[in-house]
């Protein structure tokens, strides 16, 4: 069969089929290919935008990385764990939104999706999805900040999170590359992520009820002002993703035949922006600066002490050293002032 070319001249969502009316032709297998081409590309109507979408959320990274770069190493000397861990977290970002750049920039250019590219920016928002879930979750729990490790938590935190890497890998991989068109094949990749996001959200809003407790029970007003910010912005931020969850599941169930294919892209780039929005408010309440009393774990020699708790304690401190300094040199003047007297009496006589 000779290769045809249809040119299309209206804009829309168009579908090939082929059907066979010989009844004599019944059972027979038809292999072939089709190449769909845009005014602007290779890359579908419903993934266009997202090419220069994946563009700005790069520069978008780039200038919270260096703001946040600038910050840490003006107190780079006064930075703990967690702000490195914030490094990190945005250095995975960049390279995320970057390599998907470049992806669907090949893909616009080929017309083709090479597993051996679409693996690194898969991998590293997977693992850039798992380490800021261990990190809230770190938080939550107090460490660094309240204690200076998980204790016995350690291993069950280690597991969910790489349980949680695997099934987000396996999921995006499919979604990007994959070929699953069943409805229970996608049910079997997204729900164990699914039930995994739960199990975060809920131990992270557990562990926050009770180190508030503590925080505010040792009476560590600087700790307790940001669990407090803390637990409001996780709030705001997973009531919108539930909204988001609902209006994705009735957008996908109420346009089975692609017909909101324009919107379909935003979709997947709110997910995009809501994170880097709570990264960057993240950023604000971590932010270095020359008072870590709230980010740093306080021994239990100085526990129930702020640092402007002890600043106070340091001036009593100072004073009451001038005071018996004052007290000595008084004495010392006295004593002599007797020497004098009694070395005048010893002439006298």
């Amino acid at each position: 069969m000779p290769t045809e070319s249809v040119n299309i001249s209206r804009t829309g969502f168009y579908n090939v089929f082929f059907v066979v009316c010989d009844p004599q032709l019944r059972g027979l297998t038809i292999e072939g290919s089709t190449a769909w081409k845009n005014p602007t590309g290779y890359l579908p109507g419903s993934m266009a935008p997202l090419l220069q979408f994946y563009g700005i959320m790069s520069f978008a990274y780039i200038v919270l990385g260096f703001i946040w770069f600038l910050q840490y190493l003006k107190f780079w000397e006064n930075t703990s764990k967690l702000q490195s861990h914030i490094t990190l977290i945005i250095a995975l970002g960049m390279l995320e939104m970057t390599l998907w750049y470049f992806e669907y920039a090949n893909f616009n250019a080929t017309g083709r999706r090479a597993v051996r590219i679409t693996f690194w920016p898969v991998t590293f928002g997977a693992l850039k999805k798992t380490l800021s879930r261990l990190l809230l979750l770190g938080v939550s729990m107090g460490y660094g900040i309240v204690r200076p490790n998980l204790g016995g938590q350690t291993v069950k935190v280690v597991a969910l999170s790489i349980t949680y890497l695997l099934a987000v890998e396996f999921l995006d991989m499919s979604q990007n590359v994959g070929a699953i068109n069943d409805l229970s094949g996608r049910l079997l990749l997204v729900l164990p992520v699914a039930v995994l996001d739960a199990l975060f959200i809920l131990w992270i809003f557990v562990s926050l009820s009770k180190i508030l407790e503590e925080v505010e029970a040792q009476r560590w007003l600087a700790k307790l002002e940001f669990y407090r910010k803390l637990t409001n912005t996780l709030t705001v931020f997973v009531l919108i993703a539930v909204a988001w969850i609902g209006y994705e599941f009735y957008f996908k169930s109420s346009d089975s035949f692609g017909e909101g294919w324009q919107k379909a892209w935003i979709i997947s780039g709110f997910w995009n922006i809501l994170t880097f929005v709570f990264l960057s408010v993240l950023c604000v309440l971590l932010a270095p600066s020359s008072n870590p009393a709230k980010f740093d774990y306080i021994p239990e020699a100085t526990r129930g002490l702020d640092k402007e708790e002890a600043v106070s304690l340091n001036s009593v401190v100072v004073e009451q050293e001038k005071a018996t300094s004052k007290s000595e040199k008084k004495l010392l003047s006295t004593a002599v002032f007797s020497l004098d007297e009694n070395s005048g009496d010893e002439k006298k006589e």
